[in-house]
């Protein structure tokens, strides 16, 4: 469009121009003449058509963007982990104090680390190192509706032999920076007995903390600690619900409305209901990774954010709709469609589309203007 415009509108000018000098390196003879009233008519047309054309391209963008509530450059993207030292990410969860920044940690022979990685550019901005704390199998982490972060020392690659495993909480660093801290230390049993998990989940209304197990010999199941941990004695963990999935990982909605529990290969979402069990729904997609050990729901609950082990271990986005959102951002999401959704109109026109209409109608009015000017041009002559 913009070589179109400068093409009809200044194009003889500059053929004019350009004569113009050549007439001058030639010989001192008479330039062109003068353009007639009528193609200056046409030249004027075009360029007043023109620049209504550009004040649309400059402004249309800067409106439609200004409107939006949820703008696509803040849509959560894949990124890498790009530190050398992470190279068994096991757990996620999305900080709510810094936006964009996931806590991760590594699996087992690592040490008593936590990593704050920046999605934005997948560096770790803060390591949080745990005093006092010899970790055996660290599996899962989840963030508190107290702001605190819950690592769960829960694996058991011996299939199941220890006779306790362990929970440790700490708060959530105000500032992005390297520190030590000495968290609170808690005991686990379960019910009925010893077993394998990798999966912990803190709800984020009750503050209680649940862990799923893996489905081996038909013993997988979600189990719920007391209503309050106590960093004194054992903390024993009930059965509330069957599971039969190999969960490598597990998330509460920020809402507690859905719990989302993830294999290897695949994942299920469960609506959590009112007395603390889990209903299950429906499957979700899970995308293609080396070995998917990890998941975590973003703050505003519309996407999950699966991720991998491996050395530069990938996390990957994968959006919901339907029954598969929490309540409370389905109850955001009807709101803005109702509302014309994403910088609309009320009238169901996306930014995008009202973009493309407004300079649809700024072309078609350039075109028609260029055709008048052009018959007049040959009203004259004729």
């Amino acid at each position: 469009m913009r070589a179109l415009c400068t093409r009809l509108s200044g194009g003889s000018a500059n053929s004019a121009a350009a004569g113009d000098g050549s007439a001058r390196a030639a010989a001192p003879r008479p330039g062109p003449p003068r353009p007639s009233r009528a193609r200056r008519a046409v030249t004027l047309a075009v360029s007043a058509a023109c620049a209504a054309v550009g004040v649309l391209f400059a402004t249309v963008p800067a409106a439609t963007a200004g409107s939006s509530t949820r703008v696509n450059a803040d849509d959560p993207s894949a990124f890498n982990i790009k530190d050398p030292r992470i190279t068994e990410s096991s757990g996620l969860a999305a900080s709510r104090a810094h936006p964009g920044v996931y806590w991760t940690h590594n699996d087992s022979e690592d040490g008593p680390y936590v990593y704050a990685v920046d999605s934005r550019t997948g560096e770790t901005v803060a390591t949080v190192t745990l005093q006092g704390v010899e970790p055996r199998d660290v599996e899962g982490i989840s963030l508190g509706p107290g702001g605190e972060l819950f690592v769960g020392d829960i694996g058991d690659n011996l299939g199941g032999s220890w006779s306790e495993v362990w929970i440790y909480r700490f708060a959530e660093p105000e500032k992005l920076r390297d520190t030590t801290v000495t968290p609170t230390r808690y005991t686990v049993q379960y019910a009925d007995g010893p077993r394998d998990a990798e999966s912990l989940m803190v709800h984020p209304k009750t503050g209680r903390v649940y862990i799923a197990s893996k489905n081996d010999e038909k013993k997988g199941g979600v189990y719920a600690g007391p209503e309050k941990l106590s960093a004194m004695g054992v903390n024993t963990f009930q059965r509330v619900g069957r599971t039969d999935m190999w969960a490598t990982d597990g998330a509460f909605s920020p809402d507690g409305t859905r719990l989302l529990l993830r294999s290897y290969f695949g994942a299920e979402m469960y609506r959590w209901t009112a007395d603390g069990r889990p209903e299950p729904i429906d499957t979700v997609n899970v995308p293609m990774q080396r070995q998917g050990e990890s998941v975590t729901f973003t703050p505003d609950g519309r996407t999950l954010m699966f991720g991998t082990e491996g050395e530069g271990g990938g996390v990957e986005p994968e959006d919901l709709e339907g029954e598969l959102l929490p309540e409370r951002a389905a109850k955001e999401k009807a709101a803005e469609e109702k509302d014309g959704g994403s910088g609309g109109d009320g009238e169901g026109n996306t930014a995008e589309e009202n973009r493309e209409l407004l300079v649809g109608g700024a072309t078609f009015a350039l075109a028609v203007g260029v055709w008048m000017a052009v018959r007049r041009l040959f009203r004259r002559r004729s």
